[in-house]
């Protein structure tokens, strides 16, 4: 009973997070179209900028050599490898819905991400010379998107094994930590504007959380069967 209280509880978190997420994303993606938003874009991309030379990011060279290898978390490469050692892990231990869950909030959120950025058509920052090689279009940010997508997805997934509030607590605080890095890097670079980012994380945020309801209906129906069996065996015992 306390495990299913507990679940209902999650999923209505859940639930919040995904609509405030898409409201957010929706907001966000109105004011980008207006042009409503470009001049604070144009003022925080500028601030990250030395005034004297636009080409020179605020602080130390080892900043920005530091920002570059956070950005590299959210690529394609290291995010696929991360699913992919995920995803067969899961399958060798036998935990294959969980596998299911992980491969398909990552797989849909890479679709919905370049979906969306044909959808908008918005051109990469020009304002300021581009630190790192890109070749899409801007909004939203992939690398803040697919970042929430799949560092919350596992953090959560992870989380279940562990039933100690505070751990629980500490590995979705990592999750989150790593996604806000990610796509603050992206600003620092110069290759996205940072409402990209902010609808990135939104809508990353929001797909992750669909995806932990579906899992979560889904594992809680297998799971109530099982207490079902086990309860049935236990009577047929005592009798």
């Amino acid at each position: 009973m306390m495990r299913r209280a507990r679940g209902e509880i999650a999923a209505l978190a859940a639930l919040a997070v995904a609509a405030l997420g898409l409201l957010t994303f929706a907001e966000v993606a109105d004011e980008m179209a207006e042009g409503d938003s470009h001049v604070i874009d144009q003022q925080i991309l500028l601030a990250l900028r030395s005034p004297a030379d636009p080409s020179d990011p605020i602080g130390p060279g080892w900043v920005e050599l530091g920002v570059s290898d956070v950005t590299a978390l959210g690529g394609y490469i290291v995010l696929t490898f991360l699913v992919v050692s995920v995803v067969v892990y899961l399958l060798v231990i036998g935990k294959w819905r969980n596998a299911v869950m992980v491969s398909g909030a990552s797989v849909s959120g890479v679709f919905l991400s370049e979906l969306l950025k044909v959808q908008f058509g918005r051109p990469r920052p020009e304002l300021v010379p581009q630190l790192a090689e890109v070749h899409s279009l801007s909004f939203p940010s992939g690398h803040a998107m697919l970042s929430a997508v799949i560092y919350l997805t596992l953090g959560a997934l992870l989380a279940r094994f562990h039933k100690r509030k505070r751990e629980r607590a500490l590995i979705m605080v990592y999750a989150v930590l790593v996604t806000m890095m990610v796509g603050a890097s992206r600003v620092y670079l110069g290759v996205h504007w940072p409402t990209d980012v902010l609808a990135g994380w939104a809508l990353g945020a929001a797909w992750a959380a669909v995806w932990w309801l579906v899992a979560w209906r889904f594992l809680r129906d297998r799971q109530e069967t099982e207490d079902d069996i086990r309860e049935t065996d236990a009577n047929i015992m005592h009798k």
